[in-house]
């Protein structure tokens, strides 16, 4: 991070605030992934503030809530300085009372012109972060320090994964891969999409409180056709495909996985038909990814492979109308996010990891799913870190028929 940092600067990164659902009621807080990354500090209400000067030497400064007995009675234990130092390891640790301080002393010393601050939105009407409320008091009141884009610095440090990373992504993996072939083990005609859920739930809170990474996409028949489908309400009936979009996650990195299969344990002849389409296209670009490649090509490449295959089977009449049935891409990055924030690369490099996501939807055969997996890219290929989900119609139809069976 400091590397990529101009000399005689500031860096001020903060983990978010709650926000408020109703009343006194707040939704659960979720730290800030660019902050997380940096620090390994989960929690509300703290900042970093680290100095780099003229000869590059940097100095840091984490700053936590200070102790409160009456507010911890209520919510829970904050963090402790020592465990600040243990996850952190920063130079210097303080209390959040002290930050506006410290900056204001810093920022007039003459010793800084620049101060990197992280001022991503998704959305230019998204709600200001304390970031953003910041770069206004800078504005007004040190209008000398230029303003640098530190969000653009992490987006490069996510876009390779270290291998601590990788082993805990593949943590992930396994946690995926017991709720995923439990809900198959599950699943029954007239079972309710929020019963699928619950099984995925139940496993996930045998290893963490912390629940599923994002939000599950489950569904059933028709629902199939809306693409990120989160209300759960629907009932899978006799010959129905089940569509899930899921994924776990470990020491905060997560994985992204879709399996599809029907809900009675037998692929029909139709569902055989696409399916096999899906699973050749992702097998063909695990066999293809590499070092170099563009990255615009796996979606590229996937979605003519594809199209040759749905031609082939005499789905599709021309290749050109692959869209009727390929609804989407899915080589998007995957880590500290399930849509992890990084620089989108131009070519492809070891240590990156994103999904190879082929997604199949006829709504005249009333058949929709996808075949999602993450992929590592490796020194001279790639490597399938989902493999060891069910992917191919008979390990599907083999596990289905062993019964719901739960464990830890």
């Amino acid at each position: 991070m400091y590397d990529q940092m101009k000399e005689n600067s500031l860096l001020v990164m903060f983990s978010g605030m709650e926000v408020c659902k109703t009343n006194d009621e707040y939704y659960p807080f979720y730290t800030s992934r660019n902050f997380l990354y940096l620090t390994g500090l989960d929690s509300k209400e703290l900042a970093l503030l680290a100095r780099k000067d003229g000869q590059g030497q940097v100095q840091e400064t984490i700053y936590l809530l200070p102790p409160d007995p009456m507010k911890e009675r209520w919510v829970g234990a904050r963090i402790k300085p020592r465990e600040a130092e243990e996850t952190a390891g920063p130079q210097e640790i303080s209390s959040v009372s002290e930050f506006e301080a410290d900056f204001h002393r810093l920022a007039t010393s003459g010793n800084y012109q620049y101060l990197y601050l992280d001022l991503f939105r998704a959305d230019p009407l998204d709600r200001d972060e304390s970031a953003h409320l910041m770069l206004k008091r800078v504005a007004s009141d040190y209008p000398f320090l230029k303003v640098e884009n530190a969000n653009a610095i992490v987006r490069r440090l996510r876009t390779i994964k270290q291998p601590c990373e990788i082993e805990a992504m593949r943590q992930a993996e396994k946690v995926t891969c017991e709720g995923i072939t439990s809900m198959m083990k599950a699943s029954r005609p007239g079972m309710y999409e929020y019963q699928y859920r619950a099984v995925f739930d139940y496993i996930l809170g045998q290893y963490s409180p912390k629940g599923p990474a994002f939000p599950s996409i489950i569904s059933a028949g028709r629902n199939n056709f809306f693409i990120h489908y989160y209300s759960c309400t629907g009932q899978a009936m006799d010959g129905d495909m089940i569509l899930n979009d899921v994924g776990a996650w470990h020491d905060n990195l997560m994985n992204d996985v879709s399996r599809g299969w029907p809900c009675n344990g037998k692929f029909s002849e139709r569902q055989r038909i696409l399916y096999e389409c899906a699973l050749n296209t992702s097998n063909h670009m695990f066999e293809t990814i590499k070092p170099g490649m563009p990255m615009k090509e796996v979606d590229g490449q996937a979605r003519r492979y594809n199209a040759e295959l749905l031609k082939d089977a005499g789905v599709l009449k021309n290749v050109d109308e692959i869209g009727t049935y390929m609804w989407h891409g899915g080589a998007h990055h995957v880590g500290y996010d399930v849509h992890d924030a990084v620089q989108t690369p131009e070519v492809i490099a070891p240590g990156m990891v994103f999904c190879v996501d082929i997604g199949i939807y006829h709504e005249e055969w009333g058949i929709g799913f996808r075949l999602e997996d993450n992929c590592l890219v490796t020194e001279n290929g790639c490597e399938n870190l989902s493999a060891i989900t069910p992917r191919t119609i008979e390990e599907i139809e083999d596990t289905m028929q062993k019964g719901f069976a739960v464990g830890v």
